[in-house]
């Protein structure tokens, strides 16, 4: 009788593993799969007119902030849509805007993430930026272990002691989310790394997210 229900039990336990192991299965592919499925854009895609327009708009606005003010005239702010953003960001990194030759950038300095810390961050191949609110919301294709892997990130941006900062809301892998907090305690050490970069300029007395718009606040 005994023997019998130690056989029973046994069963039991060798499937109740059969089952932990194939849930353990299901969840690794699910999870994979998320990673490397393409998310919703978080902008539209752009003609190349447009986005050479936009190329042009941010830098000229950009020279608009690099000239010294006037004293007395008090404050001013300067304003950058989600359109103009992306496209500086991709010139900036030595991407080609859309509808550009593919060479189109290569005489460009490339002060993207991965030229800066090579083998420290993923190496992006292609940037999105959106504003919806006081919210900034960024989609980066980036290769990692020779995948292709779209990382979304969301927060806020602000100004302090002279310095830009982030604060993530929202972190996605693919089109799986991943804890924020899990992420910003890294995130906050790796912009502290970066600190020199992050500053602003001298006549730059706020930067914020406001009504879909980058807003630097002059002095």
């Amino acid at each position: 009788m005994e023997s019998r229900e130690a056989s029973n039990g046994g069963g039991v336990y060798v499937k109740l593993r059969r089952i932990i192991s194939f849930t353990t299965l299901a969840i690794s592919i699910l999870t994979l799969v998320l990673v490397l499925k393409r998310p919703a854009p978080v902008a539209p895609a752009l003609a190349p007119a447009a986005a050479a327009a936009n190329a042009q708009s941010f830098q000229e606005k950009v020279n608009q902030l690099a000239q010294p003010r006037v004293p007395g005239d008090g404050e001013s702010e300067v304003r950058i849509n989600s359109g103009e953003l992306s496209a500086g960001l991709t010139q900036a990194a030595g991407l080609a805007l859309p509808g550009a030759p593919a060479n189109a950038s290569a005489g460009a300095p490339s002060t993207g993430p991965s030229n800066e810390f090579p083998g420290a961050v993923p190496n992006i191949k292609d940037y999105q930026v959106s504003m919806d609110g006081d919210l900034v919301r960024g989609q980066f294709l980036a290769q990692i272990a020779g995948k292709d892997v779209y990382l979304t990130l969301a927060g806020h941006l602000g100004a302090k002691d002279g310095y830009a900062t982030f604060n993530a809301t929202e972190v996605r892998v693919g089109d799986l989310p991943v804890p924020a907090s899990l992420v910003n305690e890294a995130l906050q050490k790796k912009l502290a790394e970066q600190r020199d970069q992050l500053k602003l300029p001298d006549n730059v007395k706020d930067l914020k997210v406001e009504n879909g718009e980058l807003v630097f606040v002059e002095r």
